[in-house]
């Protein structure tokens, strides 16, 4: 899975990008997925195609493009065993049949008219093993390139199944601790997630204060980025750090339903959060 978080602005015409054979200028390479939003025209549309021998195929085309020109989006691409899946904002767009063996991507290219927040990589599904599905999510996109430590994000609606929590930040030279909590309306936290670099032990800390320890390497190092991914489903949490399934933590429907708040704190430079 391929996650791209970028802004369309508001003077935007097209963008591309490009899932590419190879890397050079001349000659160009082949392009097995090539996904191209066009906004000059009357009507905004999708067009997709692949690039093989310096020749375009026959590209295929969707219409109701669900980009706006000076909006922020989050599009995910799902590689599958024989198709690539699109999803815009949480909603499935499309989907496209390869022309080309995906084995020989090596290159991601993207141009045009398009502001580039962050571009992520999951080679697995980092919540079910063998999945073909995204999470589905409800973006909300924090435009700063950095953000105030400790930070905290609004959850007017709560949390409810299938939606995604994820976190990009930057370990500090001298790190004491990460910690992400969800709170209801009273301040209280049913859910804590707490990285003790003192100790190196990942854990989840009750209301009360009892920790339960993560079984899994610690994967929390000085200067070094990191990834947290929380997927709301059905009685609880499921948790990924770095693309990894690190399992779940039990919380009922109504408590997941009644946060109303995501704050993090800790010793990490935070560049993303999504909600």
């Amino acid at each position: 899975m391929v996650m791209l978080q970028a802004v369309v602005p508001l003077d935007a015409h097209r963008f591309q990008v490009d899932f590419q054979c190879g890397c050079s200028l001349c000659p160009r390479p082949d392009i097995a997925f090539h996904f191209n939003p066009r906004f000059h025209t009357t009507k905004p549309h999708v067009i997709c195609n692949t690039l093989h021998g310096g020749r375009w195929q026959r590209e295929a085309r969707w219409p109701h493009l669900a980009l706006q020109k000076g909006s922020s989006f989050l599009i995910l691409f799902l590689f599958g065993n024989e198709e690539v899946k699109v999803s815009v904002n949480g909603q499935h767009f499309l989907h496209f049949r390869y022309r080309l063996p995906l084995s020989h991507v090596d290159t991601l290219g993207i141009f045009g008219d398009i502001l580039v927040e962050a571009v992520g990589f999951l080679n697995i599904s980092p919540f079910v093993e063998g999945s073909r599905e995204y999470p589905a999510g409800h973006p909300f996109l924090l435009m700063s390139p950095r953000l105030e430590v400790p930070c905290s994000q609004a959850l007017p609606q709560g949390l409810w199944p299938g939606q995604v929590i994820i976190v990009r930040a930057l370990v500090l030279q001298e790190p004491k601790h990460f910690t992400l909590s969800l709170r209801d309306q009273a301040s209280r936290a049913p859910v804590t997630l707490r990285a003790s670099f003192t100790d190196r032990t990942l854990a989840w800390i009750s209301p009360w204060g009892q920790k339960k320890l993560i079984s899994a390497p610690f994967l929390f190092y000085p200067q070094r980025f990191f990834e947290v991914l929380l997927l709301c489903q059905e009685g609880g949490l499921k948790l990924a750090l770095n693309g990894q399934g690190l399992g779940a933590t039990s919380v009922n429907q109504q408590a997941l339903e009644q946060l109303r708040e995501l704050r993090i704190s800790g010793s990490v430079q935070l560049y993303c959060v999504h909600s």
